[in-house]
């Protein structure tokens, strides 16, 4: 439980990438020892941003931020950089440590442990999947055993066993905790307050309760604003109906005039600075391709890993359009594996007809290209439209002109997520394979995509460990590489 020990205060902290990005505007809260709070706002508000501020790898433009003396503060980002993907698991460890630690190979045993990634230490970064990278990186920043504890999204990429193992963790957490996630269910088991983020205001607003009361509070407190500005709003411009007429009239109406200018001026001042709702992308659709009939795919066999170890199985197994699979199975077992292989288009375990377009949701982005800005990016895989086309579905993932002028790397993960949509609605692809396509998404737009996918027309194989976003998708066939396991 939290204390009156203050260890983390914003004061007026202010954060810009340029004059034209303002990030954080005159933000103000404390933290409490003990506290456990989630991080909230739409994507691209800054929360990350927020997170660098506190570690001191990005510094404010104005402000002041207060940090205990001493506080140790340890961060589990949402990706592993890419200069440390050819490091092992035990050398990927010692980096994140200032000075060398002498008694590193028992606290790696333990981290490992805890999070459950039963892999060697001598094991390269760049061979694990995308759930036991996420793993490493919680384990990499609990290894710290830090006073203040960060988490960038860190149920992204976790199966079942992995988010329940993780949940009860934060729950026995007896230090500080500031955690971003879209996943409600798993915020309201641990969480007692929110920091919000709005990306129109650019403050920060601090609430206590659990998540789900704090959501609703929020919603209530917008709905209160925008009635008290609409009331005001109709005052003004009766006042300002009357100024005109008393104005014409001239003596002392003018008097009168002029006294009710200096109301609506107060009247303005009393508008509360109007806060939007996050706001959710646009219904969308996937165009199948058009040239393509029959069977779309064939998967002769799969690698099953397990316990180190890799074993092929052979299966037979097709698609054609319509055909909606769901790839299963735990953490490490290959389902990213399969995708990745069949994407190359130089699998000999599968078969993609000639002529047709993959479309690959990559759960790291790989597929982008972070120095290329996001119109390039997007130009670049359309199949017929003009500028405005291009324009319009970008704008309906939230994707306004500054962010088609910016490079992908600047984007956060969520915004690289949109784009990765409406490059796959511009490809309009026939075969649609998509790893983890909820990792870093607004939980707001989740429905939204999910109606989409669940009306593509094309064939199209899924790899996700959300089982309320599975819901709602057609899935004509399951394919448990869990079942396959030796």
């Amino acid at each position: 439980m939290a204390n009156n020990n203050v260890i983390l205060r914003f004061n007026k902290v202010s954060f810009s990438y340029g004059p034209k990005k303002p990030i954080i505007d005159e933000a103000d809260f404390s933290l409490r020892e003990g506290t456990k709070l989630t991080l909230m706002g739409q994507n691209g508000a800054g929360k990350s941003t927020l997170f660098n501020l506190i570690t001191k790898t990005k510094t404010p433009e104005g402000g002041l931020i207060s940090i205990q003396n001493g506080l140790s503060v340890a961060i589990a980002k949402q990706v592993i950089p890419g200069d440390k993907m050819d490091c092992t698991v035990k050398e990927f460890f010692e980096s994140v440590f200032d000075k060398k630690v002498y008694d590193v190979d028992p606290r790696i045993a333990e981290a490992l442990e805890i999070v459950h990634l039963p892999v060697s230490p001598a094991k390269k970064v760049r061979s694990l999947s995308g759930g036991q990278q996420a793993r490493l990186l919680l384990a990499s920043a609990l290894i710290q055993q830090p006073d203040l504890l960060l988490l960038d999204e860190p149920t992204n990429n976790l199966d079942a066993e992995g988010l329940a193992r993780l949940t009860q963790f934060l729950v026995d957490y007896k230090k500080t905790c500031i955690v971003i996630s879209h996943d409600a269910g798993f915020l309201n088991a641990f969480t007692e307050g929110v920091l919000y983020l709005d990306i129109f205001t650019r403050k920060i607003e601090q609430y206590t309760g659990n998540y789900f009361n704090v959501v609703e509070e929020i919603a209530a407190r917008i709905k209160r604003e925008k009635r008290k500005n609409v009331r005001l709003e109709k005052d003004i411009q009766h006042r300002k109906e009357q100024a005109g007429f008393f104005a014409q009239k001239g003596g002392h109406m003018r008097d009168v005039a002029r006294k009710m200018r200096e109301k609506i001026e107060e009247l303005d001042e009393e508008k509360v600075e109007m806060r939007e709702e996050d706001k959710t992308i646009r219904r969308f659709m996937i165009p199948c391709q058009e040239d393509v009939s029959g069977k779309i795919i064939s998967i002769h066999s799969v690698s099953v890993a397990q316990n180190g170890k890799s074993v092929k199985k052979k299966i037979e197994l097709s698609l054609k359009r319509k055909s909606h699979l769901l790839l299963s199975g735990p953490n490490g077992i290959g389902k990213t594996t399969l995708l990745q292989d069949i994407a190359s288009g130089k699998s000999s375990s599968s078969h993609v007809e000639e002529g047709v377009r993959v479309g690959y949701y990559r759960q790291d982005f790989s597929t982008l290209d972070s120095k290329e800005t996001v119109y390039r990016s997007l130009a670049e895989v359309m199949r017929d439209g003009s500028e405005q086309t291009l324009r319009s579905v970008a704008a309906g993932f939230l994707l306004n002109a500054d962010n088609l002028r910016s490079t992908v790397g600047d984007l956060s993960e969520g915004q690289k997520g949109l784009v990765t949509f409406a490059r796959l609605v511009l490809q309009r692809p026939g075969l649609l394979l998509l790893d983890e396509p909820t990792n870093h998404i607004n939980f707001r737009h989740l429905p939204v995509i999910a109606g989409a996918l669940n009306k593509y027309e094309g064939a199209m194989i899924l790899v996700s460990h959300v089982p309320e976003f599975v819901k709602k998708i057609r899935i004509d066939d399951i394919l448990d590489l869990a079942e396959l396991a030796p």
